[in-house]
């Protein structure tokens, strides 16, 4: 009796369904075609003395998204690509041209300042410029840092849209 009543409070306990937790990480759904504004952030490693190394952090980057992301669909880590709308210029000289290629992930960083403590952001990790390749940190929001508020949701829905929008 002492084994059957053990039992039961071993099913009771562990023998529970399982339910999934809705999220409240602000999604990210960007069409392709869509042209955003990126923001380039200091270099992680500015030794290598190329071009790039140049542009100061906060330089706008105009991308036009050659595909779809979108959070609720495409795992953390998925890439995406797009070019290079407007080229960059430093001391006066062209450093990327207009049609350069770009490639980035979408990433789930780690946030105080969000309630689910995640957030979602579109990082482009890569530029190629005329067979130069360059390593660069570029992302949606001014700083990678959290900020003190939160910021509205990126949607954006149109092929043919502009947007500057941060989440």
């Amino acid at each position: 009796m002492k084994r059957i009543l053990v039992a039961m409070c071993f099913v009771g306990a562990f023998g529970s369904t399982a339910h999934g937790q809705t999220s409240n990480i602000e999604p990210v759904h960007v069409s392709a075609g869509t042209v955003l504004t990126f923001y380039l952030h200091a270099r992680l490693n500015p030794t290598n003395g190329n071009d790039v190394d140049g542009l100061p952090k906060g330089t706008l980057l105009r991308v036009k998204m050659r595909n779809s992301i979108d959070s609720a669909v495409n795992a953390d880590g998925t890439e995406f690509h797009g070019t290079v709308v407007s080229g960059l210029t430093s001391s006066g000289e062209l450093v990327i041209h207009s049609g350069a290629e770009v490639r980035g992930i979408l990433a789930l960083l780690r946030s105080r300042s969000h309630p689910e403590g995640f957030r979602y952001e579109l990082l482009i990790t890569d530029l190629t410029d005329h067979g130069k390749s360059y390593t660069v940190t570029a992302s949606l929001n001014p700083s990678l840092a959290d900020s003190s508020t939160s910021k509205p949701t990126t949607r954006v829905n149109s092929s043919s849209s502009e947007s500057s929008a941060t989440h």
